[in-house]
């Protein structure tokens, strides 16, 4: 979700949705079950945009490597 008031030039909100689905897609064989929200909060400069993207990924990084926990969901066999 990126608001308005965070970044108020659709063409950059847009950027952003595109730069943050796309860390999400790089981290998706191990988040599949997960429900993922992404809120950027405060808006930041253009140049930033990767920036931003590059941490959403090393946010997602835990999920997808299991972070020791197991999978939703397991336990169902």
């Amino acid at each position: 979700m990126i608001g308005k008031k965070a970044l108020p030039l659709a063409v950059d909100r847009n950027r952003v949705r595109r730069l943050l689905r796309e860390a999400l897609r790089r981290a998706r064989p191990g988040i599949e079950g997960y429900d993922v929200i992404l809120r950027l909060k405060r808006g930041c400069p253009r140049h930033e945009f990767r920036l931003v993207a590059a941490e959403a990924g090393r946010l997602l990084a835990p999920l997808a490597g299991d972070g020791g926990r197991s999978p939703p969901n397991a336990d169902a066999r």
